[in-house]
């Protein structure tokens, strides 16, 4: 049904002989075909299960698959492919009487999905404890900056507390040369502190 509608050629049609099917843009036909079919739209569990069904990919540089039984205008044919019973034994050991093709080839590709499932996630979980690790850096990090600040500012403080020594003029106290290079040198410290912290 697939490879006879005209409306998907250029995603699937025949061959030139009309002796197998090519898969033109393996993409969008897992994207938008597949699910119309199947309860998936993995295009390496549909390149498996044709595999069962005996079509062998055909040409190297193309998804081109090919059956004997597979021809184009003889559906007579059709009804000698079979699924090979060695994969159905891999499937189960016990498989059911009624089971049908249609949840066979389900169960293929549920566990063939839940096997990737599984392979992206361990993927993703080695990309988070790298990640983590380096937010783990960074933390520590900015807890230094964070402590050295604090200690800047407790140090300063503490020597504002000391009896101020500086003269008054009419009531003001004056701001000797030293003690404001020791301010500058002070805020000079803090933006530095905290342009790190910020980096």
């Amino acid at each position: 049904m697939l490879v006879e509608d005209p409306g998907t050629d250029h995603i699937i049609s025949w061959n030139d002989q009309g002796t197998a099917f090519v898969v033109w843009r393996p993409a969008e036909f897992a994207r938008d075909l597949l699910p119309t079919l199947f309860k998936h739209s993995n295009f390496s569990s549909f390149v498996r299960q044709l595999n069962t069904y005996g079509f062998r990919k055909a040409a190297s540089g193309r998804w081109e698959f090919h059956n004997d039984m597979f021809r184009r205008g003889e559906t007579g044919l059709l009804c000698e492919i079979h699924r090979r019973k060695a994969w159905s034994s891999k499937l189960s050991t016990a498989p059911s009487k009624t089971q049908s093709p249609e949840s066979d080839e389900d169960h293929g590709s549920s566990s063939t999905s839940s096997s990737s499932s599984y392979s992206n996630l361990c993927d993703e979980n080695k990309k988070l404890k790298r990640e983590n690790g380096v937010l783990c850096m960074e933390l520590a990090s900015t807890k230094k900056r964070c402590k050295e600040l604090f200690d800047l500012v407790a140090l300063y403080s503490n020597s504002e507390s000391v009896e101020d020594q500086r003269p008054k003029l009419f009531g003001v106290r004056l701001e000797l040369p030293q003690e404001k290079k020791r301010k500058d040198e002070f805020s000079d410290n803090i933006r530095s502190l905290l342009s790190q912290s910020c980096k």
